[in-house]
């Protein structure tokens, strides 16, 4: 279900599917790197400008799901224009620092980012540029990464499978939200 918060900022109705916390696991494989599964929880925020505040920290899974250390953290900012073109500002823990583009797809909640910018701290590791694309499918966030090196041409290197995490506040307020005729049996849905 998509709810649109009534003080989201008019020009971010069409990327609200993002909005909220999202918890899940993933696959992570590119040269250099040890192949491994992942999990992760991001978080698009609003607080009422013309942009989502974007949070994502990831940790490297063992073989029985449970976190053996950290992998990947970056924050940054979503905005969209009326022409439907996304632009993104993204900081990486690694030091670096991306500018990404795209645009959301007609008819359906989909996004594809290319790099247009990439800045590195010396401490970074080699890093030329990427592309990702997100999409929001049967009520869920899933994503594919790509990157390249100058050693390295651009490939997939981490998707993931994102649930939205529900809040005691959210089931508040869809309780609150609910009608006054309610059936109690739960059969009249169905009827």
């Amino acid at each position: 279900m998509i709810e649109i918060p009534s003080d989201l900022h008019k020009d971010l109705v069409p990327l609200a599917f993002l909005l909220g916390s999202w918890a899940g696991a993933g696959v992570h494989d590119f040269p250099g790197s040890e192949k491994c599964n992942f999990g992760q929880e991001v978080t698009f925020a609003h607080d009422g400008r013309d942009f989502l505040e974007y949070r994502s920290h990831t940790w490297v899974l063992d073989d029985d799901g449970n976190k053996v250390k950290p992998l990947e953290s970056e924050s940054g900012f979503w905005r969209i224009d009326g022409a439907r073109k996304v632009e993104v500002t993204m900081t990486r823990d690694d030091g670096v620092i991306e500018i990404w583009y795209g645009e959301l797809a007609d008819q359906k909640p989909q996004i594809d980012l290319v790099t247009d910018a990439v800045a590195r701290t010396a401490a970074s590791r080699p890093y030329t540029g990427g592309k990702r694309l997100y999409g929001y499918v049967k009520s869920d966030l899933m994503w594919v990464g790509e990157k390249q090196t100058p050693e390295v041409e651009l490939r997939p290197y981490m998707s993931a499978h994102l649930k939205k995490v529900v809040t005691p506040e959210d089931v508040q307020r869809w309780a609150k939200a609910l009608p006054d005729d309610m059936p109690d049996d739960g059969i009249a849905f169905f009827k």
